[in-house]
């Protein structure tokens, strides 16, 4: 067999629903499977499952078992040469796996291979690609020195910034939303560390691949979404986590660093001071739909504001670029049209301030995520 998708979920089903079925079209013209490893999710996930895709291997455990080792269950009983560690709030295209294990071939010191990810609205995601985030690195992290000083090599570490979003390259450190490489090689390396705190397990497995004499590689021309807001937010328990992700690795790999806890403490407490200070963000409302589908719903307003129906995607793309700035919501049925054809639409237009909804195959609702830090949105439509 040439891959396995390990998924792991925990509580997002609408989002899992949606992984799967762009997955499965992903993998139509391969010798592959996906893997579905569940945490003990008590939102209906696994009515979802049995019913839904029966033909999928499902593990469902029955406590939280941790990314660590929900993802190494998965692997231990996958039959592919080739592995894809995949977020369950994550969209792929339809040439997402084909277009990578083309280019694997050309790449003899393979290790760990990225791809771009982009949240909900269409913007690049930057810890698709970084560096070894050594006190130094994750101090210019936690200040956010490197947006400041993008092209310098003393601030551009962790972000990997040598490179841009659209181009391919080596890297050191890629993020465990997706993560492509050789089963033999996670297996050899003993997976992720089921020690591991959040947020450094992606971090250690880069790491491990590394010190096996492997490259790492982000690869640009694939482009998934990671809806992202599905996963913790960027508060003072996120700041405290990675804190403690970024010791956990030091004390493995290097030795405990006095001068890490200096800058982190500095870090944090400037981070929540600027929390304090930030105004909040208001609820997005659009002033109209536009909802692209060859299909005609009966529903022609969602909570009293109408919705233009479209049935082309060229129409959708010339209506859109008449209409910059407007509060649009865009309704985007994939029975018909593509997965690609959609991520394509959320970069090309994400700096015009619309906001996306996918409906996935077959299924009875719209889902995304207005940017990286919103929790997502499930709409229905009948």
């Amino acid at each position: 067999m040439q891959l396995s998708v390990i998924i792991l979920n925990y509580n997002v089903k609408y989002f899992l629903e949606a992984c799967i079925k762009s997955v499965q079209k992903a993998i139509e013209s391969l010798d592959a499977e996906i893997i579905v490893v569940d945490n003990n999710s008590t939102d209906g996930s696994k009515e979802m499952m049995e019913n839904m895709f029966p033909e999928i291997t499902y593990i469902f455990n029955n406590y939280n078992a941790g990314f660590p080792k929900g993802n190494n269950q998965g692997v231990d009983i996958a039959k592919g040469k080739y592995i894809c560690i995949l977020n369950p709030d994550t969209i792929v295209a339809e040439n997402t796996f084909t277009s990578i294990l083309n280019h694997v071939k050309n790449l003899s010191d393979f290790g760990i291979i990225g791809c771009k990810l982009i949240d909900g609205s269409g913007n690049f995601l930057p810890e698709s690609k970084r560096g070894i985030p050594t006190p130094w690195v994750a101090f210019t992290k936690v200040m956010g020195l490197y947006k400041f000083f993008p092209k310098s090599k003393l601030f551009n570490q962790y972000y990997a910034q040598h490179l841009s979003e659209n181009e391919n390259g080596k890297v050191a450190i890629l993020v465990g939303a997706f993560m492509f490489l050789e089963r033999e090689l996670y297996l050899k390396v003993g997976g992720f560390d089921e020690g591991c705190f959040m947020y450094s397990d992606d971090i250690d497995l880069s790491y491990l691949s590394l010190k096996e004499g492997k490259q790492n590689y982000y690869y640009s021309e694939v482009s998934c979404i990671h809806f992202k807001g599905e996963s913790t937010l960027k508060d003072g328990t996120y700041m405290n986590r990675f804190k403690e992700a970024m010791q956990f690795f030091y004390r493995k790999h290097f030795s405990s660093s006095f001068l890490f806890d200096i800058m982190m403490n500095v870090g944090i407490s400037i981070f929540a001071f600027k929390k304090k200070t930030e105004v909040v963000k208001e609820k997005y409302i659009p002033n109209e739909y536009v909802l692209l589908s060859d299909k005609s719903y009966d529903t022609k307003e969602i909570n009293g504001i109408s919705i233009i129906e479209l049935s082309k995607y060229e129409e959708l793309n010339s209506y859109l670029e008449k209409n910059k700035g407007n509060k649009i919501e865009i309704l985007y049925d994939s029975v018909t049209f593509q997965y690609s054809d959609y991520i394509k639409l959320l970069e090309r237009f994400k700096n015009y301030g619309f906001t996306f909804k996918l409906k996935p195959i077959n299924s009875e609702f719209f889902l995304g995520s207005n940017d990286k830090n919103d929790r997502g949105e499930v709409l229905s439509l009948k």
